[in-house]
C-alpha cells in the first residue's frame, strides 16, 4: 500500500529535519511562513494557552535573599518563604541572589552567539551522543521518542560538574561566560540547598551530603520566532529530572507554570533567576517539596534564550541509590516511592521524551 502525500510519516519528516543538522533555526533562516507539520501540537493541548481569569492576579513568589547572612532572624525568614514556594507552588524567582548582572547578560549573549553562528560552525558540535560527549548541540532531546510532537527550539547542553570539560571542547563563542556563569551558579547552588535543608527542619547541610549538588547540567535553549506560534510549542509539558533546576530567561516571556490546574505565565522579572523543585527533590522528600509541571508557548517575537541548570543530572553510570529521606518518613508518614537510582530515573525520561505524563508516578508505591 503506497502512503498518501497528505498522509504523516513522523520518522521520516523527524528523521529529515534532524540530517539538516540547522535545527528550527535553519527553517527560520530558510523564511518559511508555515510550520511544519512534526511541529504540530494535538488540538486540545492548544485549547488551554491562555492562563484562565481565576489566575490572572496569580504569580509564583519572589523571594529577596539580599538579607539571607545579615542575622538569624533574617535567615529564618527567608527560609519561611522558601518553604512556602517549595511546598505549595515548586517555583519561585530570586533577587539579590549575587550573580552578577554583567555575568547573566555575558551568559544570553553567549548562547545568542553560538546559536546564531555559521551553520557550517554549529554542525561541527551536531550529536546525539551527550553520553560521551561534554558538549553537544541539537534540536529536541527527544525526536526520535514517541512524544506527540516536535519543540519549537535549538539547545547545546554541557556537563560542567564535576568533571568541568576543557577549554577546548567548548566553543569560543560562549567558553568564558559558561565558566563563569556555571562557577556563580553552583555557589548559589549550595545555598538554596542549604535553605531547602532547613525549609525541611533538618541541618543545613543534609541535602548537599546526599550529593544532590554533585552534578550540573547547563542546557542552552535558542527559541527562534515562529510564524504560526499557536500551532507548536517551544517546550512541551513536563517536569525536571533534577534536584534542583536554575533557570535565567531573557526578558520575552512565555514559560508558563501548571498551579491548581491552571497555566501561570512566569512574567520575566530583570535580574531575576527562577528556581523550581525536581522530580527527584519530591521522591526525598516524599511529596513535601513539589516538582511542578511548566512548558513553554511559542512566541512570534523572538530569539528567546534560556539558560537551565539542572543539578544531578546524572552523566555516567551513578549507582547512587535514592527514597524517601528518613528523617522524613513514619508510621503515619511511609515512603510514597521506592528506591532508584538517578541514573534509571534519567534513562526511562529521555526514551519516554516529552509526552505529557509525569515519570515520577512510575515509582509510586
Amino acid at each position: 500500500m503506497t502512503k498518501n502525500s497528505n498522509e504523516l510519516d513522523p520518522y521520516i519528516e523527524r528523521k529529515a529535519f534532524d540530517e539538516t543538522k540547522g535545527g528550527v533555526k535553519g527553517l527560520v533562516d530558510a523564511k518559511i511562513t508555515e510550520v511544519p507539520r512534526i511541529f504540530h501540537i494535538p488540538q486540545d493541548t492548544l485549547t488551554d494557552k491562555k492562563p484562565s481569569a481565576s489566575v490572572l492576579d496569580l504569580e509564583i513568589p519572589t523571594i529577596d535573599f539580599a538579607s539571607v547572612h545579615v542575622d538569624t532572624a533574617s535567615r529564618e525568614a527567608v527560609v519561611e518563604k522558601v518553604k512556602y514556594a517549595a511546598e505549595k507552588w515548586g517555583f519561585f524567582q530570586v533577587v539579590n541572589h549575587g550573580v552578577p548582572l554583567n555575568v547573566l547578560e555575558e551568559i544570553k549573549d553567549g548562547v545568542r552567539r553560538f546559536h546564531e553562528e555559521d551553520p557550517e560552525v554549529k554542525k561541527r558540535y551536531f550529536s546525539r551522543d551527550i553520553a560521551n560527549k561534554n558538549f553537544v548541540y541539537n534540536s529536541n532531546f527527544d525526536l526520535y521518542s514517541p512524544s506527540p510532537s516536535v519543540n519549537w527550539r535549538d539547545t547545546f547542553q554541557c556537563y560542567i560538574a564535576p568533571d568541568p570539560p576543557t577549554p577546548e571542547e567548548l566553543p569560543v563563542t560562549c567558553r568564558d561566560a559558561m565558566f563563569e556563569y556555571s562557577k556563580h551558579v553552583l555557589s548559589l547552588g549550595g545555598l538554596l540547598l542549604e535553605l531547602l535543608s532547613e525549609a525541611l527542619g533538618l541541618n543545613s547541610e543534609i541535602l548537599k551530603s546526599m550529593d544532590c549538588l554533585k552534578n550540573l547540567l547547563m542546557v542552552c535553549h535558542y527559541y527562534p520566532p515562529c510564524p504560526q506560534p499557536d500551532l507548536t510549542l517551544g517546550i512541551s509539558k513536563h517536569s525536571d529530572t533534577s534536584f534542583l533546576t536554575v533557570l535565567l530567561q531573557d526578558n520575552i516571556g512565555g514559560l508558563q507554570v501548571l498551579h491548581q490546574d491552571s497555566w501561570v505565565d512566569v512574567a520575566p522579572l530583570p535580574g531575576a533567576l527562577i528556581i523550581n523543585i525536581g522530580d527527584f527533590l519530591q521522591l526525598i522528600t516524599n511529596d513535601k517539596f513539589v516538582s511542578v509541571e511548566h512548558r513553554v508557548l511559542a512566541n512570534r517575537q523572538g530569539p528567546r534564550i534560556s539558560v537551565a541548570s539542572f543539578f544531578s543530572s546524572s552523566k555516567g553510570p551513578d549507582s547512587t541509590v535514592y527514597g524517601p529521606m528518613k528523617e522524613l518518613v513514619s508510621e503515619n508518614n511511609p515512603p510514597k516511592y521506592r528506591d532508584i537510582t538517578l541514573k534509571e530515573y534519567t534513562e526511562g525520561f529521555i526514551e519516554k521524551g516529552l509526552d505529557g505524563t509525569s515519570h515520577l508516578l512510575n515509582f509510586r508505591i
